[in-house]
């Protein structure tokens, strides 16, 4: 058997998260995007976050994503991924309250891979601002022109010049990079295309946004959300430069550094999809109860009670298999419970979008609207399907990894 309660610490963390989700964050939804949308710059800092913020601060709850082995570098012990799953659901229920926290994605993974593999020097310059929520950042992974998953088909040339490196190619859906606060890109590309051992040819290399030879082309959207003020650009480095101080661990380390990233991003994302898949089915409830169709209280309805059972169970395994997989990191490692990571990372963003697909047929017209924040929900869950590694990567390698344990 596996524990899977969280420490009394994390409950003590998760309670005054809770109130503060009740008395700060679901009574400013509509303000948030109120400001979001009278802001001349979409791009810009919304007002109303850097004021949750600093009470978040003030609160104690700040970088909760960090876990005890990186608790060196922030003002409290640490939590486990176990401990950390039931906060990460609760920010899921208002997608836009992570940031609040500090907990935002790409920053939490781009602060781990500052945590584990920066030197002192590059810790100084991005890591202890992105830490105290003074600027964002960016990850540039993927590429247009070719199946980014496979990370040995990055087409983006990082050569030696001089003292430094010489960047160009292309980047596509790059989360963050449009937010005005985004200061810095963690670049994934290669330095060394011929080399045989094609794990080794990929380096990881951090570029300030302002460098020369940037050019941001466009926001992309996303099921039409182009998601200000973060934003997914698209982006053309040419001839950029930057200096050798600037390369992450050392050249040819790209491949590590990310198998190294994933692990926890991976958990984050299903994490917040319990709280939107969770809160859907809430506000599905109370809709149900508030309507009547063909003469009879709507609530009343099989086909409803069906539909709201099944995601009621459905949500129930899919959180079993978050924390079960966060157990597992915790317990053993990223390296040994990959195989639990791939299937709740495969599995969870879809059990959650037919969630969210069914409280929003409950809702009729309006599931569809702004109205309700199962459309946004829903987008993000979609898009979870390819974050990180599409489905099919990952339960490809997973079925390796399972035929091979049972047949050998």
């Amino acid at each position: 058997m596996h524990n899977l309660q969280i420490s009394p610490r994390a409950q003590q963390t998760l309670d005054k998260l809770t109130a503060f989700f009740e008395e700060h964050i679901f009574p400013n939804e509509a303000l948030y995007h109120q400001q979001l949308h009278e802001a001349s710059d979409p791009w810009s800092t919304v007002p109303l976050m850097e004021e949750l913020k600093a009470k978040a601060k003030v609160e104690g709850l700040w970088n909760l994503f960090v876990p005890p082995s990186l608790a060196k570098f922030v003002e409290h012990e640490g939590f486990s991924n176990l401990d950390y799953a039931p906060m990460a659901e609760l920010m899921g229920r208002v997608l836009w309250s992570s940031e609040v926290f500090n907990c935002n994605a790409p920053d939490t993974g781009n602060m781990e891979v500052l945590m584990k593999f920066g030197d002192d020097a590059q810790r100084d310059r991005w890591l202890a601002p992105l830490l105290q929520g003074e600027i964002r950042s960016a990850f540039a992974m993927t590429e247009p022109q070719v199946a980014s998953s496979d990370a040995t088909n990055i087409h983006l040339s990082i050569e030696k010049d001089g003292d430094g490196w010489r960047l160009n190619g292309r980047k596509w859906f790059i989360s963050g990079a449009m937010y005005e606060r985004c200061k810095v890109f963690i670049v994934m590309g290669k330095n060394d295309p011929d080399n045989p051992a094609r794990h080794l040819q990929q380096s990881q290399i951090l570029v300030p946004r302002d460098t020369a030879g940037i050019e941001i082309v466009r926001p992309m959207s996303a099921f039409g959300y182009v998601d200000p003020p973060f934003g997914h650009a698209e982006v053309v480095f040419n001839d950029v430069w930057v200096p050798d101080d600037h390369m992450i661990l050392g050249p040819g380390r790209g491949f590590e550094i990310a198998q190294g990233r994933l692990g926890p991003g991976r958990m984050h994302h299903c994490m917040r999809l319990i709280g939107a898949g969770q809160r859907s089915l809430e506000l599905a409830c109370k809709r149900v109860s508030s309507r009547s169709v063909f003469g009879q209280d709507m609530k009343k309805n099989q086909s409803v009670r069906e539909s709201i059972a099944t995601s009621f169970a459905d949500l129930e395994m899919a959180r079993l298999m978050v924390y079960r997989a966060s157990e597992a990191m915790d317990s053993q490692g990223i390296k040994a419970s990959i195989d639990l990571i791939s299937a709740t990372k495969a599995r969870v963003p879809v059990i959650v979008q037919d969630i969210i697909d069914r409280c929003m047929q409950l809702h009729g017209a309006g599931g569809f609207s702004a109205d309700f924040p199962m459309a946004e929900a829903y987008s993000y869950a979609r898009w979870c399907r390819m974050a990180d590694g599409p489905d099919e990567v990952h339960l490809m390698s997973l079925g390796k990894l399972v035929i091979d344990r049972f047949s050998s």
